[in-house]
């Protein structure tokens, strides 16, 4: 497996002395006291809930399409437990990239292992699916001490951000490709490496079928069959969560059998249902905020 490339020098030009400074804020953050971190985190959270008003409706109305089980007053505490989670992730974004994951090492549980380890023995590379939910990032890092992730990630806009994050995951990952780098990334797999993938919100550009989802019409990326039939690849669910204890759970499944299939639909909708069964197992630290189904066959958007 090759070496990622070096980083390019970073962008010092005045126009971006603004971002270099919230990016300094950022990396004092990350050194906070996990504990101080957590209750900043919680208390970050509630105060979003409220002040973030489109997003906070995004994610109520999310909640009652996924969870028409639920009543008013449940729905409500799963909001409010959704925005503490949000608040906590933004410190462990800024610990990953930036301070020392020793603390959140404590207390770690990972199972699975032994079926990347299977795939791996067979000189397969390994797609690593997981979705968009606020411990990802953390989870992702705690995961590369174990196995040597690469990702695949949608760049910053902001040069100097662009930069810091990519400099941040590059300190833990093997490589970080662009969602535009398909070449590289199939050539990674064929040579037996992991790939890190989250597919599972609304594209705008992309091969893409409408799944389920949470019971509901999912617009949903095709590339995880793509890429598993362009390198012959294993694919494996990767799902995270933090505990109630304070501890993180990492979860591999077992290698995903037939997988892919000639159906590119059928594939899809199996890489939907095992995120879905992610985010059932720890439903507030999913990513509600995302329009989710705002493309729908009918051409209405639920959230209207």
């Amino acid at each position: 497996m090759s070496a990622p490339p070096a980083m390019p020098p970073p962008p010092l030009a005045p126009r971006h002395w603004p971002t270099w400074l919230g990016i300094g804020v950022l990396a004092l953050l990350a050194r906070l006291p996990w504990p101080l971190q957590r209750a900043c985190g919680t208390a970050m959270g509630q105060v979003l809930r409220v002040a973030v008003g489109s997003r906070r409706r995004i994610a109520e109305r999310n909640i009652a399409l996924c969870f028409p089980e639920l009543d008013d007053a449940a729905r409500a505490a799963l909001l409010r437990r959704h925005f503490a989670a949000l608040g906590i992730g933004v410190f462990e974004f800024t610990r990953a990239w930036w301070g020392s994951i020793e603390p959140l090492r404590r207390g770690l549980r990972v199972e699975g292992l032994e079926h990347l380890q299977q795939a791996r023995a067979a000189g397969r590379g390994v797609i690593v699916v997981s979705g968009h939910f606020t411990t990802l990032e953390v989870c992702g890092r705690l995961m590369c001490d174990h196995l040597p992730l690469a990702g695949m990630y949608r760049p910053h806009a902001e040069p100097a951000m662009e930069w810091a994050v990519k400099r941040g995951r590059l300190r833990y990952a093997a490589a970080m490709f662009t969602k535009s780098e398909l070449r590289p990334v199939v050539k990674h797999l064929k040579q037996g490496g992991l790939l890190w993938y989250a597919p599972d919100q609304d594209p705008s550009r992309g091969d893409a079928v409408y799944v389920p989802f949470f019971g509901r019409s999912a617009h949903s990326l095709t590339s995880t069959h793509q890429l598993a039939r362009l390198s012959g690849a294993a694919v494996v669910a990767f799902g995270h969560e933090r505990r109630t204890d304070g501890g993180y759970t990492l979860r591999l499944s077992p290698v995903f059998d037939g997988f892919p299939s000639d159906d590119a639909t059928a594939d899809t909708a199996r890489i939907m249902a095992a995120i879905e069964a992610m985010a059932r197992r720890a439903p507030e630290q999913y990513l509600w905020i995302h329009r989710r189904f705002k493309r729908q066959p009918d051409g209405l958007s639920p959230y209207a």
